[in-house]
């Protein structure tokens, strides 16, 4: 990956510098190691919703998402039945996508399954975890060995869209890899919050 200077004249991954909601998402939370249940389940749902289309459609009705799916509380919206199906096809402010909409509330139930046989969805998920090899430079991926191997295991538990190019981008949001450019000015913030961070279930 290459960097470009941003606003201020720091370096930035490059892709960040389209709009200043990249800009902003990018300094604050791409790649920042997550534990919460409620923002892993939420990055997975809108990641199933990016499908096709530009992060950036998603990022910006991301409010929306959360308004009409309970916050991605998935202990409610594991309650949803056809009539809120109706309702968010309806939803001019979401991607209205019958089968999206449809695997968020699966998922939801999948959700409920593990947490009850894990403790929580991040001890399931940061299992998958790559090793860290500090010779390796970051580099733009569509999947690697471990998101092939979550894809697959979601996949067995009935979980949806979560394809193994799905599921890197998701490893690579939620703090699992640090996939900021060499030179960039918060790859290293990113680094000191992976070095601080509890890894849960161990």
């Amino acid at each position: 990956m290459t960097t470009l200077p941003g606003p201020d004249g720091e370096h930035r991954c490059f892709w960040c510098h389209a709009t200043p909601d990249y800009l902003r998402y990018h300094d604050e939370e791409w790649g920042f190691p997550v534990a919460d249940d409620r923002r892993l389940f939420e990055k997975l749902c809108l990641e199933g919703f990016q499908s096709g289309l530009s992060w950036r459609t998603i990022l910006v009705k991301r409010d929306n998402f959360r308004a009409a799916f309970d916050g991605f509380d998935f202990t409610k919206v594991a309650r949803y039945g056809e009539a809120d199906v109706a309702r968010l096809l309806a939803d001019a402010g979401i991607v209205r996508h019958r089968g999206k909409i449809e695997a968020t509330i699966n998922n939801a139930r999948r959700a409920e399954e593990m947490v009850a046989a894990q403790g929580s969805l991040a001890a399931w998920f940061w299992r998958f975890e790559p090793a860290r090899d500090p010779s390796v430079a970051p580099e733009v991926m569509a999947k690697s060995a471990e998101s092939i191997a979550m894809s697959k295991a979601l996949l067995k538990l009935g979980w949806k869209f979560v394809g193994p190019t799905t599921m890197y981008a998701f490893m690579q949001a939620m703090g699992m890899v640090n996939d900021h450019s060499d030179g960039c000015r918060t790859r290293a913030e990113v680094e000191r919050a992976r070095a601080a961070f509890a890894r849960p279930g161990r």
